[in-house]
């Protein structure tokens, strides 16, 4: 599970092995017991959450928004 950064005490990573076909760019976040997914592309956008509240996914929703880039240079040297 590659890190690609972390902030405010949230975990970003993706899984290694993200499915066949490959899911289309994604992020995971967590923090404590809590995960949630977010597309990357064409906009930020929960895909599932499991335990942060409402406000905490604006907040992270933001964060992606922000690294976008990051996130998706992460993945293609990834899985390149």
């Amino acid at each position: 599970m590659p890190t690609v950064f972390r902030d405010r005490g949230f975990r970003f990573f993706f899984y290694s092995n993200e499915g066949t076909p490959r899911e289309p760019v994604h992020i995971h976040v967590e923090r404590d017991e809590n995960e949630a997914k977010f597309w990357v592309n064409p906009i930020v956008q929960v895909a599932y959450n499991d335990g942060h509240d409402a406000r905490t996914l604006r907040e992270l929703s933001g964060i992606i928004e922000v690294n976008r880039e990051r996130i998706v240079r992460a993945w293609n040297e990834f899985f390149g």
